[in-house]
Parts: structure tokens; C-alpha cells; sequence
């Protein structure tokens, strides 16, 4: 589903990823750990397309994306790849269902197809009752859980999370833990974490190691 080969990304004098190579099957579910400075979310943020390396290849589900134009690669990331972060990025004027059916706009869907999935999705989630709530008017865990309807409202293969349950407490941190690894086996959909837990870390299916820009473990 993904392979990086030869990952270089600098910022200015700061070398900050060194040669990585990686490969991800299709409904794995992979954690990356390492120090704060490691790399790890410069080398997720280049794996899902919002940055771009200074040298090698990615190609993801065997499209070779880092040859894409940014237009391309704007309509691929949208089509394809879902991202859940540490701090959810609801916006604060729109409600839960409109929050999450934003993507899904963005790539055409009808309004009433759109709709119709987003309820679906925080329906699964536990938010039947919380369509048209503002992200003020939800918890913490809440918010996160509308974050990742919104991931997958467009029915990505790959997810990438940056330390989703960074924010939450140890109860919601769990729920949302154990909410990947339902999906996974549900739409068998893939998914690269970089995470400080090491509960989620545990759950993996494989954990992934990095220091100084480079990966030196993957067990």
C-alpha cells in the first residue's frame, strides 16, 4: 500500500530525515516511536503529501506520488488518504455533520450523498445524537472521534495519525485506540501512527523505531 525509498528532507542546515525506506501493506497498522527531533512527524507529514522530500520516491498503492503535480496531488491526497491529528481542526462555525462532510464536498460528492455517509459515520462513532453540535458543544473525545469520521468520509486505503490520542485522557485515549483497530478489521484500511504511546504503540501490528532521521528498528 505504501513504500518510501530514500527519504532526504532538510530545513535549511537542519538535516532532518536521512535515507528512510519503508514499506506498509495493505491493512497493517504501523506506529512510529522515537525521541521528540527524531523525524517521525517530518516523515509522515512527506508520506501523506503535505510536504514534499528533497530526494526519493513514494509511491502509495503503486502510484508513485512524489512525481505528481500539486494539483494532482491535491485531488489524490483528498480521494485517498485520511489524516488524524493530535488537535482536531474542527472548524468552529460549522456543526459535526457539516464538519465532517466537508471533504467529501470538496471531492463533488452531492450534498445528500455526503450527508447520508457522514451520519453513517458518527453513528458508528457513538455520535448519532451529536449531529448538530459545535465542536464547543462536544468533549474532547468527541471532537476527536468527528476528526476521524471527517478521515474517512471519502473512504480512504491509507490513514495517517500524528499523536491522535496526545490530547484525550486515558479512557477516550483507549476508545480511540481500540476504534482504529476496529475500522481496520471492518474496512481493512491501512494505517501509519506516530505516536508517544506506548499503549497504542502495543496494539500495532508492527512498531517502527527512529532516531536521527533515520529508522534503526522495526519490530
Amino acid at each position: 500500500m505504501l513504500k518510501a525509498q530514500a527519504i532526504q528532507k532538510s530545513y535549511g542546515k537542519l538535516h532532518i530525515l536521512k535515507g528512510v525506506n519503508l514499506e506498509v501493506q495493505k491493512g497493517e497498522i504501523v506506529t512510529i516511536v522515537g525521541a521528540s527531533g527524531a523525524g517521525k512527524s517530518s516523515l509522515l507529514n512527506i508520506l501523506g503529501t503535505l510536504d514534499t522530500p528533497d530526494s526519493g520516491q513514494i509511491f502509495i498503492d503503486g502510484a508513485e506520488i512524489s512525481k505528481y503535480s500539486n494539483k494532482a496531488l491535491s485531488t489524490f491526497r483528498n480521494k485517498h488518504i485520511g489524516f488524524i491529528f493530535q488537535f482536531h481542526h474542527l472548524l468552529v462555525e460549522f456543526n459535526a455533520l457539516e464538519n465532517v462532510c466537508i471533504p467529501a464536498f470538496i471531492a463533488g460528492v452531492s450534498r445528500a450523498d455526503a450527508e447520508k455517509r457522514a451520519k453513517e459515520l458518527l453513528d458508528m462513532l457513538g455520535l448519532a445524537e451529536r449531529f448538530d453540535h459545535k465542536p464547543s458543544e462536544l468533549s474532547g473525545g468527541e471532537q476527536q472521534r468527528v476528526a476521524v469520521a471527517r478521515a474517512l468520509i471519502n473512504n480512504p486505503a491509507l490513514i495517517f495519525a500524528d499523536e491522535p490520542s496526545g490530547n484525550l485522557d486515558s479512557k477516550n485515549a483507549l476508545e480511540l485506540h481500540e476504534l482504529f483497530i476496529k475500522l481496520r478489521q471492518d474496512f481493512n484500511q491501512t494505517f501509519v501512527i506516530v505516536t508517544h504511546n506506548e499503549d497504542l504503540a502495543n496494539m500495532a501490528d508492527r512498531t517502527i523505531l527512529m532516531k536521527d532521521g533515520l529508522i534503526v528498528e522495526s519490530l
